[in-house]
């Protein structure tokens, strides 16, 4: 039941997942800010926005620096204003870096994802763009270096009839138009980071662009506290008949400038080549074996057309086509194009008929028959469901001799295996997860609560002891929750009665049809 190595990329895995666990103590994992580095870059791009729009107000093309300067004495406002809008433009970069690190080294690249790889990258470089032109808006000392060293590069490249470096010589006025360019790049800019971002979520069911409430709204109030108490420093004005001295350069969107005007132009467009292929190759070089992720497949015997595949798909891989029977409803078609191997499918379908082969419904009951053949649980014995990327899949921890049965994803075990294991004899099942914000497939944590104790299609059956289930969300570093939530469930296992173990036993495996289905409604 289990296809991927649950230890891959463990040396950089390891020191994310005890940041991970230290933060989720902090602030819960509904809240974790690292789980939320995606959803915080949109969010910091709306706060940019909004600010942006109140420093366009005082802004003025014929004299940037003196505008700017004008801005950051108001006191009550503009300062403050100023300050957030190049907090949260530093934030946002940190937020895009921290969650393309996590999408890497969870392996969530490759395949069908490479989309959202490649259009990300696509999309932080639009942002420093963005940024940059920003800068350059200032008139600063800062400016002033990034723009020389920016002109420097670009005249690398034989596409004007003078050298643009020539502009910045001094021997001249900075003309306006240089300044409204960059004030268009900046008002327009924004505006393709928008189109990119439907790009790079473009394959996602159900995307969540914003954080959760507190969590924007507290990201809001610490930036404009910091804003308040440690005004963005305005550098002296620029002048192009001086070399600026001691300049304070942005950390995250400038510290290449130096780095950049200490090599020959064609080096630093080299290394900048040479890092975009690197890390645009990475979908392509952490791709697990074809065999290991194969597509899910949908068997026509077995379809009822209920659609509950179709509604689950984190990736909408899955489309209802007509059949080529005579019954009289669809059947799910599964886009290999699209699907991740995720397997969500199978633990959706009541009758067991989609998933990807070898753990589709039927192979998970096999599985689950081998398992309670070879450990013979007794009625004392707390079993573990375990998602391979939660601590009961890192940990080295026996968990007290509890039988651990590994899976790829909560989301892809069908309840039957549940319902299995406790009428086996099974004294309780703790179904082990990473917490629903990190599942690295999406939904996999949350449509398997659903599907135990809310009803959600394939339900856990009512005739099954809930006394006797439960489902602990558990990070990869976090075995001292998953370890307590064993011991406190022991306790209560052991004062019930003693569990019952059933020789024959039969699943149900049938699930309502739709009283209309997505191919009737689209004609």
């Amino acid at each position: 039941m289990m296809n991927y190595p649950a230890k891959q990329y463990a040396p950089l895995r390891r020191p994310l997942a005890h940041l991970d666990a230290l933060f989720n103590r902090l602030y819960t994992w509904r809240y974790n800010p690292l789980y939320h580095s995606g959803a915080l870059v949109v969010a910091c791009f709306v706060v940019l926005s909004v600010t942006g729009l109140y420093l366009l107000l005082f802004y003025r093309i014929g004299s940037p620096y003196a505008s700017v300067e004008r801005i950051a004495d108001q006191a009550f406002a503009g300062r403050w204003i100023r300050s957030l809008h190049r907090y949260a433009s530093d934030l946002a970069v940190v937020a895009a870096l921290v969650h393309a690190f996590r999408m890497g080294v969870q392996n969530r690249a490759w395949g069908p994802r490479a989309l959202a790889w490649l259009s990300g990258i696509v999309l932080l470089g639009v942002f420093l763009i963005c940024g940059w032109t920003g800068y350059v808006m200032v008139w600063d000392t800062q400016a002033q270096l990034l723009a020389q060293e920016g002109a420097r590069l670009l005249d690398v490249f034989p596409i004007f009839s003078e050298p643009i470096a020539r502009a910045f010589a001094g021997d001249r006025a900075i003309p306006s138009a240089f300044f409204f360019l960059n004030l268009f790049a900046h008002i327009a800019i924004p505006v393709g980071i928008l189109l990119i971002l439907w790009i790079h979520v473009s394959r996602l069911a159900r995307t969540e662009l914003l954080p959760p409430r507190p969590l924007t709204w507290g990201m809001v109030g610490v930036l404009t506290v910091l804003s308040v108490a440690w005004p963005a420093v305005l550098g002296p004005e620029a002048d192009p008949l001086r070399v600026p001295q001691d300049v304070a350069l942005d950390l995250f969107y400038n510290f290449w400038v130096p780095l950049s005007a200490a090599v020959p132009a064609g080096v630093s467009w080299l290394a900048l080549v040479a890092g975009l292929v690197a890390v645009g190759a990475i979908p392509w070089l952490t791709r697990p074996a074809p065999e290991t992720v194969e597509p899910s497949w949908v068997d026509p015997r077995f379809c009822t057309g209920c659609e509950q595949c179709y509604h689950d798909c984190p990736y909408e891989a899955i489309s209802m086509v007509a059949r080529d029977d005579d019954r009289p409803y669809t059947v799910g078609l599964v886009d290999p194009d699209k699907c991740v191997s995720c397997g969500i499918c199978a633990g959706s379908c009541a009758p067991m008929g989609v998933g990807p082969p070898k753990r589709a419904g039927r192979d998970q009951l096999r599985s689950v028959k081998e398992f309670i053949t070879r450990h013979q649980p007794s009625s004392q014995d707390v079993v573990l469901v375990a998602c391979s990327r939660s601590a009961a899949g890192w940990e080295a921890d026996d968990f007290g001799g509890a039988p651990v049965l590994p899976v790829d994803c909560v989301g892809n075990v069908h309840t039957s295996v549940v319902e299995y294991l406790v009428r086996a004899g099974a004294g309780g099942v703790i179904v082990v997860s990473c917490p629903p914000r990190d599942c690295w497939n999406r939904e996999g944590v949350k449509w398997m609560d659903a599907r135990v104790y809310d009803g959600r299609e394939a339900e856990l059956k009512d005739r099954v002891d809930r006394t006797r289930i439960r489902v602990v969300h558990a990070a990869e570093a976090e075995g001292r929750v998953l370890a307590e939530s064993l011991a406190l469930f022991r306790s209560q296992i052991g004062a019930l009665d003693r569990a019952l173990s059933e020789r024959a036993i039969e699943l149900d495996t049938t699930c309502e049809q739709p009283a209309v289905s997505v191919a009737e409604e689209v004609t």
